[in-house]
């Protein structure tokens, strides 16, 4: 009798806040089109930042995309972390994939996500690889590299790492896909305290460390940024109050760098994907 594969994970909703970068929210989106399976359920939710041009991105992308593609804009912004909180609420216990409008995925992103919650149900938050994702950083840690030059050849090599989902400080904002039924239990999205998705996240994903759960490296995926995010006045503060052991723990992650040899091996299996053909050897005339 021969053994059955297991079954493909269920995709998730990829949930994208959008933003006011015209031209970031353009690639967002081919890059959407591009790497994630056709019938994907996508949200555009806009907290009234998109501009007309935006708005007319968003219409033109809407009418091509082979994704399961819907958007919904607000008259009156609430702010980020208030504006996810309600949307993600609006999802229930469904897993959600937040994925930044200046973001750009690479092939398999979505799908490698997925697969990392299935393997392990202690994960809470998968967060891929980002040029700009400071503990999940790749090929520095804690530093802002340029947008990788070809982000396929890189999926490749991501979709190749052994899948040990090593664990992370905290989820970090520019790709995270959060496991529903772990959202739930811990409360949801603080928009009360925080006024930034970036600092929300992280009360949030040490708040699902407390009660057990892991935030987890999915080091078989990608996503591209073209910056890191950024918390709103205040935000900081609040974290070092409720949570005054995190700044010394990042601090210590960043400068230990313990995935070092993660970030080592992704290089060595990047540079081995479709190695360059070898130079012919011509004969020269004596």
């Amino acid at each position: 009798m021969t053994a059955r594969r297991p079954a493909a994970p269920a995709l998730p909703v990829v949930l994208v806040p959008l933003g006011t970068d015209d031209a970031a929210l353009d690639a967002c989106l081919a890059a959407l089109d591009a790497c994630t399976p056709a019938g994907t359920r996508v949200w555009l939710a806009d907290d009234a930042q998109a501009g007309p041009r935006g708005l007319a991105i968003v219409e033109r992308w809407l009418a091509a995309t082979p994704l399961d593609a819907s958007s919904t804009r607000r008259q009156r912004s609430v702010g980020e972390a208030a504006h996810l909180a309600e949307a993600l609420a609006a999802c229930g216990d469904a897993d959600v994939a937040v994925l930044a409008p200046d973001a750009v995925p690479a092939p398999g992103w979505l799908v490698q996500l997925a697969a990392c919650l299935q393997r392990d149900p202690s994960i809470a938050t998968a967060t891929p690889w980002c040029n700009a994702g400071e503990a999940a950083s790749w090929p520095r840690v804690g530093e802002i590299a340029p947008m990788p030059v070809d982000l396929p050849r890189l999926a490749a090599a991501c979709a190749a790492m052994p899948p040990h989902h090593p664990e992370l400080p905290a989820a970090v904002a520019h790709a995270v896909l959060l496991r529903g039924s772990a959202r739930a239990r811990a409360g949801g999205v603080d928009a009360a305290s925080y006024a930034s998705w970036y600092a929300a996240l992280t009360d949030l994903s040490l708040r699902l460390a407390g009660m057990g759960w892991r935030n987890a490296l999915c080091e078989t995926a990608f996503v591209a940024r073209g910056g890191e995010g950024a918390p709103a006045d205040g935000d900081l503060d609040l974290i070092a109050a409720r949570w005054p052991a995190w700044h010394a723990r990042l601090a210590e992650f960043l400068m230990q760098d313990p995935l070092r040899a993660v970030r080592d091996d992704l290089a060595r299996r990047e540079r081995l994907v479709d190695p360059p053909l070898p130079q012919a050897e011509f004969a020269f005339p004596g």
